[in-house]
């Protein structure tokens, strides 16, 4: 997830992959903006809470930019990257790609990064990550 203009998706699985329905579109038949960063942020969360093996919540979210829609039908993949950690912190950088529902034609929706805070199944404050 480098800060050149990818043409194609990262070439791995996806951390999360689903698809656009009617309930997380708003009138225009496109992805809710905010469904659209849930997603992202639950694949971000998937890896740091794989990564440190603890409760990893979002502690903040940065860099966010939405590049096209996302219309009911289309398959949403959603890639995520560690680019720092912290001593109780990760940030992960995430994309997400559309597929067109009755095609192969990909684009980029989404881009943006991911603070998560190590907090254990404690529920107490940071721990290291």
């Amino acid at each position: 997830m480098s800060d050149a203009v990818a043409a194609t998706p990262p070439d791995r699985m996806p951390d999360i992959r689903v698809t656009v329905m009617a309930a997380d579109a708003n009138p225009y038949g496109t992805a809710f903006v905010g469904w659209l960063f849930g997603q992202m942020s639950l694949a971000g969360g998937s890896l740091a809470s794989r990564r440190t093996g603890k409760r990893a919540p979002v502690a903040a979210a940065d860099g966010f930019q939405f590049t096209a829609p996302a219309e009911i039908g289309d398959e949403l993949s959603v890639w995520a990257e560690v680019v720092s950690e912290g001593r109780t912190s990760m940030t992960i950088a995430t994309e997400a790609w559309k597929r067109d529902r009755h095609g192969e034609g990909v684009a980029k929706v989404a881009e943006g990064r991911f603070v998560f805070v190590g907090i254990g199944f404690s529920h107490k404050g940071a721990e290291r990550v």
